[in-house]
């Protein structure tokens, strides 16, 4: 672990919201004796409710008043700690004042987004500054989208072992069982704001290549597109659109250019949700597909949106914890060489992907960032679970009690 002058080793920061506690007590009851953790977040009195209800490794970390609309307490707060992990949402309306300060003040910085929007802007904003502080800034570092990137990274190594030539067709099928939290949904409303008042915004979001470090580099390579019809997988399973496909595929492609196109210049990457088998399989999958397109415009569309309001997760609330804890997540990725060989990745573990999974991945990206620093990829910058963690996270997720595996088909 490095050593510094700062006050904590590493900060929560939202620990008063749903995901934020989660993440709090994961490391409570793993990360190690020495370690210097502070719970941050706007009001000290539900901090100090939070922190009671914490395992007992916990009553004793400091509590950091701070608000991300209070440009001096942020600054102090980055300046405090070797890491900070934001779970503070949306991103878009609150995020990018903290990505900021981490940015100038050296301080390696994690979140959950899936705000592509966002993102974006924090790489416009700060990935220079971040580059020249030595900071890691690591987006989308839990379901949204740890198990995507490191799926194809793996699957890149293993490619890239054999001799097998660049990745061409790469296709992830998501399956889980979980439920959805006011946070997640409040997200959505944001990046669904800033669209409708920004048109070019929608352009952006559109654009398949739309975290690429050098747009104008890309290869002119047709991506699958994000909201698909139904179809049948190649293992009979009927698939639906994915939900977080536009914020998945965007990082991997991301972190294909980060190092180099190393990946294959004409990757083709897509993700899409799997169903179920047989006609059965079928007539969910085209109910899923409409299901997903209508509630989607009804979140775009300001008076149905409403309407919702009333009967979604209010900010702040979750699922159950039976729900956390009888979830799971099953990302099946395959995968095409261009020298004609297969590959699949699998990706899984139990509990919620949202929430209980989540809290595994997210903590243990702010472990690996407080404690492995010599270990990791020397880079600086915007980046990605990929780029910034690689293997060392993989590590990490196997010994929490995920899987992260390789098999070649031919």
């Amino acid at each position: 672990m490095e050593t510094s002058p700062r006050d904590h080793d590493l900060v929560i920061f939202g620990t008063t919201g749903f995901v934020g506690e989660l993440i709090a007590a994961y490391l409570a009851t793993h990360a190690p004796a020495g370690l210097r953790v502070g719970l941050a977040g706007r009001s000290r009195t539900r901090l100090e409710a939070v922190r009671s209800r914490l395992p007992a490794a916990a009553h004793a970390w400091p509590l950091i008043e701070a608000d991300s609309q209070d440009p001096g307490s942020i600054t102090a707060l980055a300046a405090s700690t070797r890491v900070l992990f934001s779970t503070v949402g949306p991103y878009v309306k609150y995020g990018l004042p903290v990505v900021e300060a981490c940015a100038r003040a050296g301080t390696h910085y994690g979140d959950l987004t899936g705000e592509v929007i966002f993102v974006r802007e924090a790489i416009e904003r700060c990935d220079a500054l971040a580059r020249a502080s030595g900071a890691r800034i690591v987006h989308s570092c839990g379901y949204d989208s740890v198990p995507s990137d490191l799926a194809v990274l793996l699957l890149h190594q293993a490619a890239e072992a054999d001799g097998a030539g660049d990745l061409t067709e790469v296709q992830l099928v998501a399956t889980a069982k979980g439920g959805i939290s006011g946070g997640t949904l409040e997200s959505m409303r944001g990046q669904l704001e800033s669209m409708r008042s920004t048109p070019a915004l929608r352009s952006l979001v559109a654009d398949p290549y739309s975290l690429s470090p050098d747009r104008a580099q890309e290869p002119d390579t047709k991506q699958p597109a994000d909201v698909a019809s139904v179809r049948r997988s190649e293992n009979g399973l009927w698939t639906a659109p994915f939900i977080m496909a536009a914020a998945n595929t965007r990082i991997v492609r991301r972190s294909n250019a980060l190092q180099g196109w190393a990946y294959g210049r004409s990757l083709r990457y897509g993700e899409v949700m799997g169903i179920a088998r047989g006609p059965v399989g079928a007539v969910l999958a085209a109910a899923t597909t409409l299901g997903l397109g209508a509630f989607a415009g009804a979140m775009a569309f300001r008076p149905t949106r409403r309407l919702l309001d009333r009967v979604l997760p209010a900010p702040g609330t979750g699922p159950s914890e039976a729900t956390r804890n009888n979830g799971w997540f099953r990302s099946q990725v395959t995968a095409r060489t261009e020298n004609g060989h297969r590959y699949r990745a699998l990706a899984a573990g139990p509990g919620d992907p949202g929430y209980a999974a989540t809290a595994v991945m997210a903590g243990e990206t702010a472990l690996a960032l407080a404690l492995d620093g010599d270990r990791l990829p020397p880079v600086s910058g915007s980046l990605t679970p990929a780029t910034a963690l690689g293997d060392v996270l993989v590590e990490r997720l196997r010994a929490a009690g995920h899987t992260y595996e390789v098999t070649r088909l031919s």
